[in-house]
């Protein structure tokens, strides 16, 4: 493994981790981590996979897009957020790591990984009310993207 390709995922990591406690603590995915994570995506395939940088750019647009469109959809039907901006612009950010075909597992695995934290809760204090609270989405999304990121950066080339 490249000494390029730690230091990557190191940045990577670290990023998705401090936005993870972060969305904990606060209930907010700030734009200084979540836009240096969206570049290092892309400034890690200009370095390391030139070829792959298209994929990576449109994984960018296209994450951004679902997830905005769900938050504009949302926000004009109910006059309120079902999703934080910060979730979007992860999004975003996830897909210029992992490109366009990696977002619909990415969103799947957050989604359940949510869904069986709240039936979790709702067991061990049997009440309901977890299903009203707000619920940070960015640490799901963190655990699904470095699921997939931690393969791919420690399987050796083919």
């Amino acid at each position: 493994m490249a000494v390029a390709n730690v230091v990557f995922f190191i940045i990577y990591g670290g990023l998705l981790l401090t936005l993870s406690w972060h969305d904990l603590r606060y209930g907010l995915l700030p734009d200084k981590f979540t836009c240096p994570l969206l570049w290092s995506g892309l400034l890690y395939y200009v370095c390391m996979s030139p070829v792959n940088l298209p994929h990576a750019v449109w994984g960018a647009i296209a994450g951004y897009l679902a997830f905005a469109l769900i938050y504009w959809f949302y926000r004009g039907v109910r006059g309120s957020e079902g999703i934080g901006y910060g979730d979007v612009k992860l999004l975003a950010a996830l897909g210029a790591w992992h490109g366009w075909r990696a977002l619909p597992q990415l969103v799947l695995i957050a989604t359940i990984l949510a869904c069986a934290a709240v039936a979790v809760v709702i067991l061990r204090t049997r009440e309901r009310e977890a299903l009203h609270n707000p619920l940070p989405f960015g640490p799901f999304l963190a655990v699904a993207g470095l699921s997939s990121e931690g393969v791919t950066f420690l399987s050796p080339p083919l």
